[in-house]
């Protein structure tokens, strides 16, 4: 009779971030969610295929009205990976707890099968990318050190994630999300705008916020007054 020797394998466990949208509900929660009805309305999949971190920091809820409030965003197609300002006593039943979030006001965006991202090394003490090809549908490109230049055109559903500002020299059709860090002084740049969406810092205004006067051409969008502005550059 043979005998079989198996080798025992290792367990390997590597911790390992993500980014992920933050939502945090506000108080009456029916009139929170007719806002964010109101504003997938005008940007319908805007959380689709991303995970959500809930934060409950603004709202006193038993552990049956947030099993609830998770369910109606559910059905909103938004998926909540975890909760942030909730007491672990209070948590049984519910998605886990998430601790030492980073705390800004950026969009954020969960990394995609193919996403690039700028080396990590900090002896490298890189403030800016440059993309020398197109970004293609699909792609994520996140760099939250300084900015990011791409020379060709961003496709539809592709993403640009910067710290710094964006500047694109060929048709942005994707989107693209400067100031990822807080960055209210950032900018986004493009010589064609046909945007899915364009965000700085925790504003943003859809393809249907763009006026029709400035879409297919070059514009410039920044910071005022916390209004994202927009305006066609000569």
């Amino acid at each position: 009779m043979s005998s079989v020797v198996r080798q025992r394998q290792s367990l390997m466990f590597r911790a390992r971030s993500y980014m992920a949208f933050a939502v945090m509900p506000r108080p009456p929660i029916m009139e929170w969610l007719a806002d964010l009805d109101a504003s997938l309305e005008r940007s319908k999949g805007f959380f689709a295929g991303y995970p959500v971190a809930l934060d409950l920091s603004a709202v006193s809820l038993s552990p049956n009205a947030i099993a609830q409030l998770i369910a109606n965003l559910e059905e909103r197609h938004i998926r909540v990976l975890g909760i942030e300002g909730l007491d672990p006593k209070d948590a049984a039943g519910l998605p886990p707890i998430l601790r030492n979030g980073r705390d800004s006001h950026a969009v954020e965006v969960a990394p995609r099968p193919g996403a690039e991202f700028a080396p990590a090394d900090p002896k490298l003490q890189t403030s800016s990318l440059l993309i020398e090809h197109p970004v293609r549908s699909g792609q994520t490109v996140v760099f939250t050190e300084g900015d990011v230049t791409v020379l060709g055109s961003v496709g539809s559903g592709a993403e640009i994630v910067a710290g710094g500002s964006i500047h694109i020299y060929g048709t942005l059709r994707g989107r693209a999300m400067a100031g990822a860090v807080g960055n209210a002084r950032a900018r986004i740049f493009c010589h064609r705008v046909e945007a899915e969406l364009l965000a700085i810092d925790s504003y943003y205004k859809t393809a249907d916020d763009i006026e029709d006067s400035l879409r297919l051409k070059p514009v410039q969008a920044w910071l005022e007054g916390g209004t994202l502005k927009l305006s066609a550059m000569n």
